[in-house]
């Protein structure tokens, strides 16, 4: 693929801004200045610098980030900031979105890629990736509410009931819930129908992907292609950030 390629596929600008990093010896690959954007270079495993930063080379982005509170998981946020900003301007140039959304004030697993194809995958109905949730409630947690939220509670404004795929006491004031389908605020909607009230929620897995212990909220990190084909699968093992 030609230097050009190579920075315009990875969203370092248009092709004539991509051109002229190169021009101004803004690019470097193996410790030297890439001279000229026609030049063609193999991308397998390829690693360079544009203007001091270090880059792998990768075909399609796929991201963990651990949202924060305050932002919203939109492209043209309304009332927060998008948690498109915790990204650097690369990934945002070259069309990385988030695989589902997260309510402003939920924190937790978010996934992002620039993979329609994955993205399509992940969120379809039929699939039923489960994500888990850590919710503190406002009253102690009971018996009967975890009965309920198994059985299945009717929403409000909703015909059907829908029910958690898995839900457990984390505390007494707390709950693990996973579910396999996606609704408008369904967590805190559910919790409420079967007589609680979230005060804050928290995902911790989406599909195989857990939250590592060690990234902070509003950090972000790559993964890896085995994460991928994870995600793409039906029954997927547990998967790490790369």
């Amino acid at each position: 693929m030609r230097w050009s390629q190579v920075l315009f596929s990875q969203g370092f600008g248009t092709r004539r801004e991509c051109e002229q990093l190169i021009l101004g010896q803004c690019v470097k690959h193996e410790g030297r200045a890439v001279e000229y954007s026609d030049d063609e270079v193999e991308v397998a495993d390829l690693e360079f610098e544009v203007e001091g930063r270090s880059w792998l080379f990768r075909e399609r982005a796929l991201l963990l980030l651990n949202k924060p509170v305050g932002y919203e998981c939109s492209q043209k946020p309304k009332s927060w900031p998008s948690v498109l900003t915790l990204l650097p301007p690369p990934l945002r140039s070259r069309g990385v979105q988030p695989i589902g959304r997260l309510d402003q004030d939920t924190t937790g697993v978010l996934l992002l890629t620039d993979d329609g194809t994955l993205i399509h995958r992940v969120t379809h109905p039929k699939h039923h990736v489960p994500k888990v949730y850590e919710a503190q409630t406002a009253e102690p947690v009971t018996p009967q509410q975890i009965a309920k939220l198994l059985a299945g509670v009717t929403l409000k404004d909703e015909s059907t009931s829908v029910r958690a795929a898995a839900c457990e006491v984390s505390g007494e004031r707390s709950l693990r819930l996973t579910l396999t389908e996606g609704k408008y605020h369904q967590v805190k909607r559910m919790i409420a129908a079967a007589g609680n009230h979230v005060l804050s929620l928290h995902r911790s897995r989406f599909g195989p992907i857990t939250l590592p212990a060690d990234l902070a909220p509003g950090q972000w990190r790559w993964l890896d292609e085995s994460a991928r084909e994870q995600l793409a699968s039906r029954d997927a093992p547990a998967a790490s950030a790369a």
